[in-house]
């Protein structure tokens, strides 16, 4: 079970006292195999009562480096940190609401508040956890930010006009995952109701079905370097746009498409190259409109494997050697003829798990290659690539 920090934790910890015992005990490896020996040394150094405290801290604090900019002087809680946005997901939902009033109704720790904090003419955070309100107070002064913060119920306004973000939990006690909509904490009609005719902006998970939430005029999908981390339901959306697909990177610019481009693309054969666009642009239903906007076609109306004879700049895309029907026996020829032993494994359309797959065909060439599987109506089709970084700026 997470440790359960209290408010007298969260004091010790913001201490002078506390800040030296999290330095002193900074350099522990905190692997699993050393774990006895860093509890005794944290004993050692911070007395009995706050060692599990610090210990916890420093565990977590190593989790959120890779997510929360500036994660390491941060105080989290595990739950907070599992939900956390990662900062660049934050930073971009900021900047669509930058200058403008805006309230953290389920603020936690503070991950998506310091980055609204930092955009918006005005900002408050608020939750009813005493413990999570403290230490937001600590992260948003880590990270140079001054919301006014408010220990309140999401479901009771303390603010008036401000646009209202909300990120419901989504685990229980337990640390189950919540999939219902109306076990979400608060419940999404629950705030939506609260809040009708004011701006709400609710973050969700990626495959939250949209019709769940009948109130919200836009729904935007969110990947970062390559993974889809979340979704973002709006009451208030830009005109003729319902759907959005955002691509972010942490080493670059990013870019949108939505469902007010046009979709008008055929299927056909494979053309030079074939793309597997991003999970975002996928799980928006937004494959047709990237198609468009980058002159390629799909190999069935149902799959979602683009074709075309020159990719889009800045992915990954796979240039076709060879093809053909798919079995396991057709594509070991296909690997012996090619001489390939790296193999990479792609599937949509065929119930095909690639780890099993794999390790059943056993490939034992010198070379290497990626294989998309797929469906061309309903046959089959194996289709034997190489895998190649598109130079140019993605979108």
């Amino acid at each position: 079970m997470p440790y359960a920090f209290s408010l007298d934790d969260v004091a010790f910890l913001r201490s002078r006292e506390g800040a030296r015992a999290l330095a002193d005990c900074g350099g522990l490896r905190l692997t699993p195999a050393g774990r006895l020996a860093d509890v005794a040394t944290v004993r050692r150094t911070v007395g009995e009562r706050y060692a599990a405290a610090v210990l916890e801290t420093l565990l977590l604090r190593s989790k959120a480096e890779p997510k929360v900019d500036g994660g390491s002087g941060w105080l989290f809680t595990e739950d907070a940190l599992q939900q956390a946005s990662a900062s660049p997901v934050a930073a971009h939902r900021a900047r669509g609401l930058a200058g403008r009033d805006v309230h953290d109704v389920t603020c936690s720790v503070g991950a998506d508040l310091v980055a609204l904090a930092t955009t918006a003419r005005r900002c408050v955070g608020s939750d009813l956890d005493a413990v999570r309100l403290a230490m937001a107070e600590h992260n948003c002064a880590v990270a140079g930010v001054a919301p006014a913060l408010v220990r309140a119920d999401a479901l009771r306004p303390v603010t008036r006009d401000a646009v209202i973000v909300a990120d419901p939990a989504r685990r229980d006690s337990a640390g189950r995952r919540r999939w219902r909509p109306e076990d979400f904490v608060p419940a999404l009609d629950d705030l939506a109701s609260v809040y009708a005719g004011r701006e709400l902006v609710v973050k969700c998970a990626p495959g939250l079905d949209p019709a769940a939430a009948p109130w919200a005029r836009e729904v935007e999908v969110i990947s970062l370097d390559g993974r889809v981390r979340e979704a973002a339901l709006r009451s208030a959306g830009q005109v003729g746009v319902s759907r959005r697909a955002t691509v972010l990177s942490s080493g670059g610019p990013g870019w949108s498409i939505t469902d007010a481009e046009p979709d008008e693309v055929g299927s056909g054969a494979a053309g030079e190259w074939i793309v597997d666009p991003d999970g975002a642009v996928v799980r928006a239903g937004l494959v047709r409109h990237y198609a468009a906007r980058h002159g390629l076609w799909q190999l069935d109306p149902r799959i979602a494997y683009l074709t075309g004879d020159t990719p889009p700049p800045g992915v990954r895309a796979f240039r076709v050697l060879d093809s053909g029907h798919y079995s396991e026996k057709a594509l070991r020829t296909l690997l012996r003829r090619h001489d390939v032993g790296r193999l990479e494994i792609l599937v949509r359309g065929l119930d095909v798990d690639p780890d099993a797959l794999r390790r059943r065909l056993k490939p034992k060439g010198g070379g290497e290659a990626s294989v998309v599987l797929t469906r061309i109506g309903r046959a089959p089709t194996a289709f034997l690539c190489r895998s190649e970084r598109v130079p140019g700026r993605p979108g």
